[in-house]
């Protein structure tokens, strides 16, 4: 049995699941996230807590009951605490700045970068460094954040671009010197 499958669930005072078929949705303080769910995967719902079961051994089902816990667990995490994902800007005139769409950031090209956020995340530049990503879907975040650390990847020899927050970049030595 999956270690991450058996467990269950707590919904949290206030989070609302509403299961219709394979799709499943859940409302919070947060916002509301939907999700069309396995057909073989079988979710319960009893005394505030959510189960997820799988109906046989087969390597199939074994391998969506954990992903499906693990997805239904996200879903009740993102409507009541949010996620969120830190990037750090390193680099001589690299700067963020908040603005209503999303994000407007000078990263070295000869043009400013305008990044328009998706609907249900907010983009903050808590300094001009450093760029805050939040929302309630953990893969929305992650792709929002991939999407932005992609405009400008750090580099090995400066570490100049834009890294995740605790990233450890790979440093190379530069040239090795003249005679």
């Amino acid at each position: 049995m999956s270690r991450i499958g058996k467990a269950p669930i707590t919904i949290p005072a206030g989070v609302t699941v509403k299961t219709d078929g394979r799709r499943m949705t859940v409302t919070g303080p947060r916002g509301t996230l939907e999700r069309e769910l396995p057909a073989e995967i079988i979710i319960t719902q009893e005394e505030g807590e959510i189960r997820v079961t799988r109906p046989s051994e087969e390597a199939n089902h074994r391998a969506l009951h954990g992903l499906t816990r693990t997805l239904v667990a996200n879903m009740v995490e993102g409507v009541t605490k949010g996620f969120q994902k830190t990037l750090d800007i390193v680099g001589v005139g690299y700067r963020a700045e908040t603005r209503p769409y999303g994000l407007f950031m000078a990263l070295g090209f000869s043009h400013p970068i305008e990044y328009q956020a998706p609907e249900g995340i907010k983009l903050t530049a808590t300094t001009p460094t450093q760029v805050l990503v939040d929302g309630a879907n953990k893969e929305v975040v992650g792709q929002v954040a991939a999407e932005i650390r992609k405009l400008r990847p750090p580099e090995p020899y400066k570490g100049k671009g834009i890294k995740y927050a605790g990233e450890q970049i790979r440093r190379k030595a530069g040239k090795a010197g003249g005679k």
